[in-house]
């Protein structure tokens, strides 16, 4: 008994310093997201869900975070008004986000980056996709749980030719 007491004790002190890596926000990152996605163009728009994948990696000095991070998401948004309905198809993000551990496992951030949308105008009769380029801002909070972590975001994009999208996303994450 007394081995195996041993032999547990010393598997538990080994594990330790995985445990240790609680509430660090360093290296690399993959992460699903989901949420609600908003276009519009001259006050014309619809809503929709988000849905999609990302990695990223970042580095930790002290309590400042700096990272990279790209991404790609489908959308849901549908809208027809008067037989002409626009959709929101794919979007591609690459960008960098530099954060405050505002607590051990806590991360606030701010995120800038290039975001390609796809939206796609149809009729009964046409159909027209293009590619929108446009810069995308955004602020979240981060949590740690480990090597698993969580996260609430809200981003602004704006695209060339009139069109801004609003996204509100929560994402589940794990970090390497």
């Amino acid at each position: 008994m007394r081995i195996f007491a041993t032999t547990a004790l010393a598997l538990m002190a080994a594990a330790t310093p995985a445990m240790a890596q609680d509430g660090t926000f360093q290296g690399p990152r993959v992460e699903v997201v989901g949420g609600w996605d908003r276009a519009q163009t001259q006050g014309v728009g619809g809503s929709g869900f988000v849905y999609g994948g990302g990695i990223g990696y970042d580095l930790q000095r002290g309590k400042t975070v700096f990272g990279v991070d790209a991404e790609v998401t489908g959308s849901t948004l549908d809208k027809c008004e008067f037989g002409v309905c626009a959709k929101a198809g794919r979007d591609l993000y690459a960008g960098a986000r530099i954060g405050v551990a505002a607590t051990p496992n806590t991360l606030v951030y701010g995120k800038i980056g290039y975001s390609n949308g796809r939206m796609i105008g149809y009729t009964a009769t046409q159909r027209i996709a293009d590619n929108l380029d446009g810069v995308r801002l955004g602020a979240g909070v981060e949590r740690s749980f480990g090597n698993v972590y969580g996260k609430v975001e809200y981003r602004y994009t704006n695209y060339s030719q009139n069109v801004e999208r609003h996204q509100v996303l929560g994402g589940i994450g794990y970090r390497f």
